[in-house]
């Protein structure tokens, strides 16, 4: 017997969250690899992958790539002996979390006008920065705000119903705000000139919470389906 086969249903789903937790810093730090490389290096490539307009437009561009994808992971599975509604559901779920987290992500890491030079910023007390930012301009606030809150919104509310492990509130908040931190700490130490703030994890865990309980009634169905079906 395999070592992956002797594991329990609950290792398994454990370390699947802990997998799906650990893929969040490692985008984020692939995102600003590749952004740093082709802003240096790749002439035209800064329009597209160092300013937000051109993430935005690459998203978009994606989208008949993540569709392939998806059907690609579904067939497989499908092939593997996987029932055809779990093996949709699983790959819908896994390039979905993708799809919907790293683009965010990408904006995040692009670094500001000072960076490498600025002074490092960061703001440890909880709802300074929020006060802030809702006494200034209403529509700089919403987009903000609404921005924040979407970070981690697609991982809140696919991440239960493809890891059962995850199916609860308390965890997806917990997992959103550690994937936050780890994102604001990056920040921090890749001098970006942003300012790495306590009020960014609290929003980014906020959305990551709101988004979970949309797609709670299909949680059972994730714990029930999710150990029963074939690996893949």
């Amino acid at each position: 017997m395999s070592r992956t086969a002797a594991l329990s249903a609950p290792a398994r789903r454990a370390r699947r969250a802990v997998f799906v937790a650990l893929a969040v810093p490692g985008a984020a730090a692939a995102a600003f690899v590749l952004q740093r490389s082709l802003r240096h290096h790749g002439g035209g490539w800064h329009e597209w992958v160092g300013t937000i307009s051109g993430v935005v437009l690459l998203t978009v561009a994606a989208l008949p790539v993540a569709a392939l994808t998806v059907w690609m992971l579904a067939h497989r599975r499908r092939a593997s002996g996987t029932t055809p509604a779990w093996a949709w559901r699983k790959s819908l779920a896994e390039v979905g979390i993708v799809y919907g987290t790293v683009p965010w992500i990408w904006m995040i890491m692009l670094p500001g006008g000072g960076a490498g030079a600025a002074p490092r910023r960061v703001n440890p007390v909880p709802l300074r920065d929020l006060l802030t930012i809702l006494a200034g301009s209403p529509a700089t606030a919403t987009v903000q705000i609404v921005g924040n809150l979407l970070v981690f919104a697609a991982l809140g509310y696919l991440a239960p119903l493809r890891f059962a492990a995850l199916a609860s509130l308390p965890r997806i908040l917990a997992l959103a705000a550690g994937c936050s931190v780890l994102v604001e700490t990056a920040q921090y130490f890749l001098w970006l000139d942003r300012v790495s703030s306590v009020d960014d994890v609290l929003l980014n865990a906020a959305g990551a919470a709101l988004a979970a309980p949309a797609s709670r009634r299909s949680w059972r169905v994730t714990a029930g389906a999710g150990d029963g079906a074939a690996a893949g």
